[in-house]
C-alpha cells in the first residue's frame, strides 16, 4: 500500500474546524438600529422645541344660548346665534411645518402675540379681563337698545402688568389705577385704547394714577407721570403705552339680571354675539327667522361694533358649522369675503343697529 499522503488543493482544508475564520456578520441590522434610534432623537427633539411663533387655527363654534341667562327672557329654540373662536398654540418644530401645510392655519410671532416679559398667565388674566369688560358691554347696549333704564360708571383702569422696555416699563406698577390721561377722564380699559388711537410713536402722555399704599389698599395716592409712546409690538406703526390692564371694579345698575357664563373663553371678540343673544332672549320673535346665524366683534357702550383678530379661521369655523350667514365687522370685511370663497354671506356691521336691520331681511 501506498503511505504517501494525499496532496489537497485548499490550505484550509487541514486547518482544524474550531480555528477557521468564522463567516462575515451582516452589517444592515447596525444600521437600521442607529437609524431607528436617530429618528427616535428627531422626533422626542421636534416635539419637545418650541418656536417663537404662535398658530392661529379655526376654534369651535358656540351657540349663545348656552352661555347666556335673562331673567324673564326665553332662549329661542327657533334658530342659533353662534359667536366664533380661535385655537392659539405656541408650536413645536412638527406642528410649525405642519401648520406651513395648511391652509386654515395662520402663523404669528410670538412676540406680538405675548411680547418678552409677559407670562402666559398675565396674558390670560388680559383676555379674561377683555372677556368680562365684553359681557358687561354687551349687557348695557342690549337693554339700552330695548329702552331700559341702566347705570354703569367705570372707575378706571386697572393695571395688570407692564411691558419690558415699554414707556410704562419700571413707571407704572401693578394695581395702579389710571384715571385719567392729559387730563381726560378714564372711566374703562377702553377709554385708554381710544385715547391713544390719534397719537403717534413718541408722543408724550401724561398719565394719571390712584397708587394703593402697600400697608392698606383702601388708602391711595394719586400721581403724574410723563410717558412717551413707543413703538407697539404688534405693530410698529402703532404707539403703545406698554401695559396689560383690566377694569378697575365699576359701578354697576342692571335693571334685568343677566347672566353670562363665558367659561375659561378668554377676549372681546364675543361681544356683538352676546348682545343680540340678549336682545333675542327679551323680544318675542326670534330675531334668526329659524337660520343658523353665526357673527363676532367687539361691542363698546356707544354700540359700536369693533375689528377682531383671527378673522380669516372664524369665517372657516362659521362654515363648518353650517352656518347660512357671518356677521363681521366693517374693519375685517375684505378679509372676511376673501376666506369665505362665496361659500357663506358675510354682513358687514359697525354697529348694532346694522345687525338688527340685517335680521329683519330675514
Amino acid at each position: 500500500m501506498d503511505s504517501t499522503p494525499d496532496v489537497l488543493d485548499d490550505e484550509f482544508e487541514s486547518v482544524p474546524p474550531g480555528l477557521r475564520p468564522r463567516d462575515p456578520q451582516p452589517k444592515w441590522p447596525w444600521f437600521l438600529a442607529a437609524g431607528l434610534l436617530i429618528a427616535g432623537i428627531l422626533i422626542v427633539v421636534g416635539w419637545s422645541v418650541t418656536l417663537p411663533y404662535y398658530a392661529v387655527s379655526p376654534g369651535p363654534v358656540y351657540d349663545t344660548s348656552d352661555f347666556v341667562t335673562v331673567e324673564g327672557g326665553t332662549a329661542n329654540d327657533d334658530g342659533e346665534l353662534f359667536f366664533l373662536t380661535v385655537q392659539l398654540n405656541e408650536t413645536s418644530v412638527f406642528e410649525y411645518l405642519a401648520a406651513q401645510l395648511d391652509d386654515e392655519v395662520n402663523l404669528r410671532e410670538r412676540q406680538s402675540v405675548r411680547p418678552t416679559g409677559v407670562s402666559q398667565e398675565d396674558l390670560r388674566r388680559e383676555n379674561l379681563a377683555l372677556m368680562d369688560q365684553s359681557k358687561r358691554d354687551a349687557t348695557y347696549v342690549a337693554l339700552t337698545t330695548l329702552g331700559y333704564e341702566v347705570t354703569l360708571i367705570g372707575t378706571g383702569a386697572l393695571v395688570i402688568e407692564t411691558v419690558p422696555d415699554s414707556a410704562a416699563d419700571g413707571v407704572l406698577l401693578p394695581d395702579d389705577v389710571i384715571v385719567e390721561m392729559d387730563g381726560e377722564l378714564i372711566a374703562f380699559r377702553s377709554d385708554v385704547i381710544d385715547f391713544l388711537a390719534p397719537f403717534e410713536i413718541g408722543d408724550p402722555v401724561v398719565v394719571t394714577v390712584e397708587r394703593p399704599d402697600d400697608d392698606d389698599p383702601a388708602v391711595f395716592t394719586v400721581e403724574d407721570f410723563e410717558l412717551v409712546l413707543g413703538p407697539h409690538v404688534d405693530d410698529p406703526e402703532r404707539p403703545m403705552l406698554g401695559v396689560l390692564l383690566d377694569n378697575n371694579e365699576p359701578i354697576v345698575e342692571f335693571p334685568v339680571d343677566v347672566t353670562i357664563d363665558s367659561r375659561n373663553i378668554g377676549g372681546p371678540s364675543a361681544g356683538l354675539m352676546f348682545t343680540l343673544q340678549i336682545i333675542d332672549q327679551l323680544t318675542d320673535e326670534s330675531l334668526t327667522r329659524g337660520q343658523r346665524i353665526a357673527g363676532t366683534g367687539t361691542i363698546s357702550v356707544d354700540g359700536t361694533v369693533g375689528a377682531i383678530g383671527g378673522m380669516e379661521q372664524k369665517v372657516y369655523g362659521a362654515i363648518d358649522a353650517g352656518a347660512v350667514a357671518v356677521l363681521v365687522p366693517e374693519g375685517n370685511y375684505d378679509e372676511a369675503v376673501e376666506a369665505s370663497g362665496g361659500r357663506i354671506e358675510v354682513v358687514k356691521v359697525s354697529t348694532i343697529d346694522d345687525a338688527l336691520a340685517f335680521f329683519e331681511t330675514l
